[in-house]
């Protein structure tokens, strides 16, 4: 069995390990990473994309026997669904992880969100407050490079400026904005980890609309971005190498974690440090497969947390029809949203959401502009008729998506199927979910405001989606606490159970909040480079 050898030892190469690893290889130490996934040749990934008949998140990077994922249009694919509820998020399993096919959405969490149990009576509270975050929130936004609106905090109040100015609001944009003006639904920019001009030797955005899920010339952010700064500076990357199993030694720490590759070989990485940033599913799956006489229940999980609280924001889905062309289908597809109801003493009731307003008209609720240009030609319609009534019909798609806030659910879990498992012998991740009255009551009051902005849009036929959508944001399931009864990591991210073990990304989120998440997994991971240094000198 060959070895690596390395002071830190980080498995996972998305945003929140390859955001730490680049950072700690500047310091001069030495760093793998592990990663089941290949490289992506952009160019490819975009042609797969433009040649899918069903152009779902994962067209562009489709799952292998030795790196497979979920996928949206069959949720059986890779998860084994326990219910009651179906959980409708997912990843990719590729060198830069999922960032390669988020939108790029970088709101902060609001200080609040760290205080749900003390202020609201709900979940719990973090062991961090907002004020503890903030400066990393700042360096985060530097390193992916966000563009915002430096004047408007959207509740999240600043101390430094975003690096470049806000991607422009949209004609259909300004339509919402000046519909709305003065009510309570207020239309602001969204900030986002695109360039709004050239930097760090990428383009600014051009408009491709093709953000999710992939952006042909990398003007939005992906952790490929810090993959390759990590290796500049000396960090080994070891690619088609899965994570299969975490050793123990007798003191208790972590001593090394087995992995094996396509071809049969097993290799064992040997470090001082180790750090598992494998997203909310892989990572207790990995954990969990860890299980020895030291460690009945698996890696990390004395406090039997692992796998636990797993979280989405169940996504509320309603579209219509302006009365006047609003020219959807352009540029990023989302620039604008209304931040201002995430938060309140309405949260002892029901969830707090956000509201993105979309360019992409109906795309994601029904799959247009394709799915109507079928119905109008079963109208009849052909040639320059059908251009026409086409052209007429999708300039005024207008659409909103609401994400709800999810409270933590210790039985709302992944864990690890009975019977089947990968090609390495790894059980597949088996995935209990459900949506609570909480949950229901936010969905609820979403689509009563999405009713309330319509009206004042000026629109017809409103249609709201029944079942909640997944947003692609996969929260809990490790989570953080003082409490090493209740919690799998402490405040600085570092297991109760095993001084040498770290763990990132939004697994550790106590909460899901309502903010998309990569901006806090950043902020986190940032926040965590000094105890990992601190954890190799010590």
């Amino acid at each position: 069995m060959a070895d690596i050898q390395a002071d830190v030892i980080v498995v996972g190469s998305g945003v929140a390990g390859a955001t730490l690893a680049a950072k700690v290889a500047e310091s001069g130490l030495k760093v793998a990473i592990i990663e089941a996934g290949s490289k992506v040749d952009r160019a490819e990934a975009t042609q797969r994309y433009w040649d899918a008949l069903i152009k779902v998140p994962e067209c562009p990077y489709p799952p292998t026997p030795q790196a497979e994922h979920p996928i949206t249009d069959d949720l059986n694919h890779w998860y084994r669904q326990a219910g009651p509820d179906t959980f409708k998020s997912t990843y990719v399993k590729v060198v830069g992880g999922t960032t390669w096919h988020w939108l790029g959405t970088c709101l902060r969490h609001v200080p609040a969100d760290f205080r749900l149990k003390s202020l609201y009576g709900r979940g719990v509270d973090w062991p961090i407050a907002y004020d503890d975050l903030e400066p990393f929130y700042g360096q985060a936004e530097n390193e992916i490079g966000v563009s915002g609106d430096s004047y408007e905090p959207l509740g999240a109040p600043r101390s430094t400026p975003y690096p470049m100015p806000a991607i422009p609001q949209t004609y259909l944009d300004k339509a919402f904005a000046k519909a709305l003006e003065g009510t309570v639904y207020e239309v602001r920019a969204t900030p986002q980890g695109r360039n709004s001009q050239d930097r760090d030797e990428r383009p600014s955005c051009c408009g491709n609309a093709s953000c999710i899920p992939v952006c042909p010339v990398q003007a939005k952010y992906d952790a490929t971005v810090h993959v390759d700064r990590a290796e500049k500076s000396g960090a080994v990357l070891y690619d088609r190498t899965t994570a299969t199993f975490v050793e123990t030694g007798p003191d208790g720490r972590i001593a090394a974690i087995r992995a094996k590759r396509p071809d049969g070989s097993e290799i064992r990485a040997v470090g001082k440090v180790f750090v598992i940033a494998a997203h909310a599913v892989e990572t207790p799956r990995l954990l969990l497969n860890s299980r020895s006489e030291a460690t009945p229940r698996g890696v990390a999980n004395g406090s039997d947390q692992v796998g636990r609280n797993l979280m989405d924001h169940p996504t509320q889905l309603s579209w219509a029809l302006a009365n006047d062309p609003v020219w959807p289908y352009r540029g990023p597809l989302s620039t604008s949203g209304i931040e201002n109801l995430r938060d309140g003493p309405f949260r002892k009731e029901r969830p707090a959401f956000r509201v993105e307003i979309g360019n992409d008209g109906w795309s994601w609720p029904t799959g247009a502009p394709v799915s109507t240009a079928a119905d109008l030609a079963r109208t009849g319609l052909r040639g320059k008729a059908l251009d026409d009534a086409l052209r007429h019909h999708t300039s005024r798609h207008v659409r909103v998506a609401s994400l709800v806030e999810q409270l933590p659910d210790p039985e709302n879990r992944v864990t690890l199927d009975p019977t089947e498992t990968d090609m390495y012998g790894v059980p597949l991740p088996r995935l209990a979910y459900r949506y609570d009255d909480y949950v229901k009551a936010g969905l609820a009051a979403a689509r009563d405001a999405h009713a309330e902005i319509f009206a004042r849009l000026g629109t017809t036929g409103v249609q709201h989606q029944d079942d909640a959508a997944g947003a692609g944001h996969i929260i809990g399931t490790a989570r953080m606490g003082e409490d090493p009864k209740s919690s799998v990591v402490d405040r600085d991210l570092r297991s109760h159970d095993h001084r040498n073990l770290f763990i990132l990304g939004s697994a550790v989120f106590p909460t899901s909040a309502t903010a998309n998440p990569t901006l806090t997994i950043a902020a986190l991971s940032l926040r965590a480079v000094e105890a990992v240094k601190g954890a190799l000198a010590g």
